[in-house]
């Protein structure tokens, strides 16, 4: 995809100045330079345009709010001057993969007072005698190159460390708040346990209590079924036949 019609895409129906942000990593540019970002673009910070066949950065627009300019993996060996009259804000140049071979290449990025961090890795510069002691002397505004500091330590993040500590100071607050929902659920699990225990407990005695009722009312037809029984060792004694009648029809008999 060309450049132009990648920047347009990347608008998405934004105007240029609202822009802040312009990431155009591994479109092409039309004879190694850059197509479609104009000086319209004023409130951008950042741009990226990694691997995109760049030969010079002759027409690249002015952007005083620009920061951060990633230019690594282009074919760029020069020409740096416009940079420093057109960028006068930026901080971060990444120039890694590039083609610069001589330290006087790299002069003009003098007259950037803001720039913090410079990256040229895989550059042929690197591999000069006291390369970075000469880079430092050259640019001693510079904290960082290639990741490190004049004293060899490795370079924070700076653009992010505040959201770092926002990140780790969340993660506590984080945990803080499981542990409080763990302890919260550890006294519903325990007071569920307590009133299981009572429900045991008053259900025995419940039925403690049924269980003693009929034990009582066994009893009592147990009772009732003794008195109505003869005792033990006794018989029943048989009731006699009445016998008026048959002396009745005896008398009769004889009268006749």
């Amino acid at each position: 995809m060309d450049m132009k019609k990648r920047v347009s895409l990347e608008l998405r129906h934004r105007s240029p100045s609202d822009v802040q942000e312009l990431v155009l990593d591994n479109c092409r540019s039309s004879e190694g330079k850059m197509e479609g970002i104009t000086d319209e673009f004023n409130n951008l910070e950042h741009l990226s345009l990694i691997n995109v066949g760049l030969v010079s950065v002759s027409n690249i627009p002015k952007l005083e709010k620009l920061k951060k300019l990633e230019l690594s993996d282009n074919r760029i060996s020069g020409g740096l001057e416009v940079l420093a009259e057109r960028l006068v804000n930026l901080t971060h140049l990444n120039l890694s993969g590039n083609k610069f071979k001589d330290i006087s290449t790299l002069e003009p990025l003098k007259k950037l007072p803001q720039l913090k961090s410079l990256d040229l890795f895989n550059c042929e510069v690197t591999n000069l005698t006291d390369y970075r002691e000469s880079i430092f002397k050259l640019l001693p505004q510079l904290t960082y190159l290639d990741g490190y500091d004049i004293d060899d330590c490795e370079a924070s993040d700076s653009d992010g460390e505040g959201d770092l500590v926002d990140d780790e100071e969340g993660e506590e607050g984080e945990s803080e708040e499981f542990d409080e929902e763990e302890e919260d659920e550890e006294e519903v699990v325990a007071e569920v346990d307590d009133d299981d225990d009572s429900e045991d407990e008053e259900g025995g005695e419940v039925n403690g209590d049924v269980d003693s009722e009929d034990d009582d009312e066994e009893d009592d037809e147990d009772d009732d079924d003794e008195d109505s029984s003869p005792a033990k060792g006794e018989k029943r004694k048989r009731e006699p036949e009445p016998d008026d009648e048959d002396d009745d029809d005896d008398d009769e008999e004889d009268d006749e």
